[in-house]
């Protein structure tokens, strides 16, 4: 089995790779203490990760050490060489015959400072994993990954050539730290299919949340979570391995609505409860104004990144914010993951340019609709008609709040996915666990809801 074959195989119950640094005094101190570590944490382990540089330090002997400690690990578990080798030509060869002939690691780091030819030599290899450096935890990461290439930061630029042309194989991988959550979203956003290789959880101070909240890709997998200290220090690596184990798949298999966000809209008063008057003249027992979270700076920092776990499993080029309430959003969006913004004017502009899309596109361009709610999807036909008269390619409308009127269907009849952050069913429930509502406001909001629907039938 390919490396990839077996990561999958092993991430259908944890994403946790446990590191192999041993601080031992002696080569044998060392190999016993992975072996210990390893047994005791194979049951919850998606990948072992041996950090060359602490058995190199051993000399010869070390490079038998370490060949005997990944020959340790049981065969369904792959094995990553953290080597983070970069070099060209027979030098590069040199380097992949060793960790994959003679180690036979499953997979390697690699560095791509040099260009893409100075990782061919290990790529070629199509079995085997190639996690290339990308946006790393360290704090001087900053002093070449976030150069500007264009409208993006070099670290952007590598995911791109890593989920394209790189990628000839389907075994390339990226380095990506968690001490960066904005710089994770904004590499998901450029290599959406690819695994993650992530270090900085725990001792570097990375949060395991904010971590997964922004790299995950749309299938729920494509993390590699590394903890090294955390696990081998602790009084029981067992235990702390089930433990972390438990906390990643409770995150990331975790359904419905996010607690934090239902919690911050009524706390920011974006949704009330009690006896409004809508614009269809309607009585209603529930308002939703997202226009208030212009006012919520870190409410809406956290309306961004659910809006990206989303969004990731679309490609495209551009967002569109829809005039007026969401365009705060959209922008809030567009800083998260590093995609340009682009608007539809409400009505086309008589003088200058007299254009009716403001920003910079090309034809051909895909993007995706950001509103802030929804009811049937009727009002967002006139937005999608200015996008394709301008050339762009709608791939979908994303929402926060979908009020569960019929949007889904109206928009899917006519061709367009449709995707909400969260719908109000689904907020109902966490609303009342929270005593944010009665039990009796939230049966006359289904009410409200269920006769609507009543209508429509």
């Amino acid at each position: 089995m390919s490396f990839f074959d077996l990561l999958n195989e092993r991430a259908k119950h944890t994403l946790l790779c446990v590191g192999l640094d041993p601080r031992a005094k002696t080569a044998e101190d060392a190999l016993q203490e992975c072996k210990r570590l390893i047994e005791q944490t194979k049951d919850y382990a998606a990948a072992y990760k041996p950090n060359a540089a602490f058995f190199e330090f051993f000399g010869e002997q070390g490079w038998a050490v370490l060949a005997e400690v990944i020959r340790a690990v049981p065969p369904n578990i792959p094995v990553v060489l953290d080597a983070k080798r970069g070099d060209i030509a027979d030098t590069a060869d040199a380097y992949a015959a060793s960790a994959f002939r003679h180690l036979h690691a499953h997979a390697i780091t690699a560095s791509p400072y040099m260009g893409g030819d100075s990782l061919q030599s290990f790529l070629r290899y199509a079995d085997k994993g190639v996690f290339v450096l990308c946006k790393t935890s360290n704090k001087g990461s900053n002093d070449l990954q976030c150069l500007r290439v264009g409208d993006r930061f070099l670290y952007e630029a590598v995911a791109e050539r890593a989920e394209g042309p790189w990628n000839s194989n389907q075994n390339v991988g990226l380095v990506v730290g968690a001490t960066d959550p904005v710089a994770l979203a904004r590499v998901r956003a450029r290599a959406p299919t690819l695994w993650f290789l992530v270090p900085g959880i725990g001792a570097q101070g990375g949060s395991l949340k904010a971590s997964l909240d922004a790299g995950l890709r749309a299938d729920g997998s494509g993390m590699l979570i590394n903890v090294s200290r955390g696990i081998a220090r602790a009084a029981d690596p067992r235990a702390a391995t089930r433990q972390l184990c438990e906390e990643i798949n409770a995150i990331r298999f975790a359904k419905g609505a996010s607690t934090e966000l239902a919690t911050a809209l009524v706390e920011s008063h974006c949704v009330r409860f009690g006896t409004f008057t809508l614009k269809s003249g309607k009585t209603s027992p529930i308002y939703i104004d997202l226009r208030r979270l212009v006012t919520y700076p870190s409410i809406m920092r956290l309306v961004a990144r659910e809006y990206a776990k989303v969004l990731r499993q679309y490609k495209f080029d551009r967002i569109a914010g829809l005039p007026y309430a969401a365009l705060p959003i959209a922008s809030a969006i567009s800083n998260e993951m590093n995609v340009p913004l682009i608007y539809p004017r409400r009505e086309a502009k008589s003088y200058g340019t007299k254009a009716a899309i403001e920003g910079e596109y090309k034809k051909g361009d895909r993007v995706v609709i950001i509103d802030d709610l929804v009811s049937t999807g009727e009002t967002k036909v006139e937005a999608i008609d200015k996008l394709k008269s301008a050339g762009l390619e709608v791939v979908a409308i994303v929402v926060l709040v979908d009020r569960e009127m019929g949007a889904k269907a109206f928009l899917n009849g006519l061709g367009y996915e449709f995707e909400a952050v969260v719908g109000l069913y689904q907020l109902l429930p966490l609303w009342r666990k929270s005593n944010a509502i009665t039990a009796a406001q939230e049966a006359e909001v289904r009410a409200f809801l269920g006769q609507w629907q009543k209508s429509k039938i």
